[in-house]
């Protein structure tokens, strides 16, 4: 079930090549859209999100043992950013982990639910859980209010998303979790809740506004907060992204990929680093996603995700070489464009 199927007026489906297919772009003015979530007064349907319920006594201890995020010391109701990684700790997914009481919640991106799953339930092992897809029974719906809804599962952004320092991530030998994080353009804040879709049509329409997610993403992108699905490759590194201490936790070992998070936060530097691009608006597009970054006529990255913002215009995020100096010439799929860093190496 998406908004295709629910009797919400002035959808405006999104382009085919828009990564969130199936739920509403905009209603009718995606600029003043953006203007109700900073006022804390819209919801955003993203119901096309999976959700993966894993149960079982062994439910935190096995989700630790794969993951980037301390699992094992979350208490009822808490909720937070994780990640799954290759060996070599390159980023594969993002999970919003939910701990509800008996029961572990994944928000996930649609189009990774299925390898998730294959991987967790090849990981098993004599571990006491059951993990199944809970994607047409529960719906995700996005409020820009940074609390815990008193009735449904709840996913808070974390704090760093806002611009606050990072907190309780652990501390390793080579400093603490907020080296690489990211100086934030904007603030970025709110929650993500599950919602029976058979309530969802409902609960869409008591909102006080509806925004599509054309305008969750501009807001998003202009926070500088990366979405791995769009933003990232298959060589991104948690570092590189301002992921460190919002999705990885330093006092934890022997997880996938934890040898490489050490070694690079440790004792070398990251080779690539996040930038938010402020693009020429006179050519009325957007730039196509992985296109390459040109400065000077050299490629030096490629741009992720992209919008039209309702104060800057249009933007979007990219990941440069690390070494890269910022300044004249740059472009973006033919477009002119100026970069401000937003992960600063140290």
């Amino acid at each position: 079930m998406n908004t295709k199927s629910l009797k919400v007026d002035n959808q405006v489906r999104p382009p085919e090549n828009f990564i969130d297919q199936d739920v509403a772009w905009h209603y009718g003015d995606p600029l003043r859209e953006q203007k109700y979530l900073i006022q804390g007064e819209a919801c955003v349907d993203i119901s096309n999100r999976g959700v993966i319920k894993i149960l079982g006594d062994d439910r935190k201890s096995f989700l630790h043992s794969l993951t980037s995020q301390h699992i094992e010391r979350m208490n009822d109701k808490e909720s937070t950013l994780s990640l799954l990684l290759s060996p070599n700790g390159h980023i594969e997914h993002e999970l919003h982990v939910i701990n509800e009481k008996e029961t572990i919640y994944l928000i996930v991106e649609n189009k990774s639910t299925q390898s998730i799953l294959e991987f967790l339930n090849k990981m098993v092992f004599l571990s006491k859980v059951q993990i199944t897809d809970e994607s047409k029974n529960l719906a995700t719906v996005f409020e820009p209010i940074r609390k815990i809804h008193e009735k449904f599962p709840t996913w808070l952004t974390p704090e760093n998303f806002q611009g606050e320092p990072i907190k309780n991530a652990g501390f390793s030998a080579g400093g603490d979790p907020n080296k690489y994080v990211p100086k934030r353009p904007e603030k970025f804040s709110g929650r993500e809740i599950l919602i029976s879709r058979n309530e969802l049509e409902n609960y869409l329409l008591s909102c006080k506004n509806l925004a599509g997610t054309w305008a969750l993403e501009a807001l998003r992108i202009a926070a500088g907060v990366p979405r791995i699905i769009v933003d990232a490759d298959h060589r991104t590194i948690p570092h590189e992204i301002g992921l460190i201490g919002n999705a990885v936790h330093l006092e934890k070992g022997c997880y996938r990929g934890q040898e490489t998070i050490a070694r690079v936060h440790n004792l070398g530097k990251p080779p690539r680093k996040l930038v938010l691009l402020h693009l020429d608006g006179s050519q009325n597009r957007l730039p196509k996603e992985k296109s390459s970054i040109i400065i000077d006529g050299q490629e030096v990255g490629q741009v992720g995700s992209s919008a039209q913002h309702f104060e800057l215009g249009p933007i979007a995020l990219g990941i440069i070489k690390a070494k890269t100096q910022v300044l004249l010439n740059v472009a973006v799929d033919d477009i002119p464009a100026t970069i401000q860093e937003i992960v600063v190496s140290q």
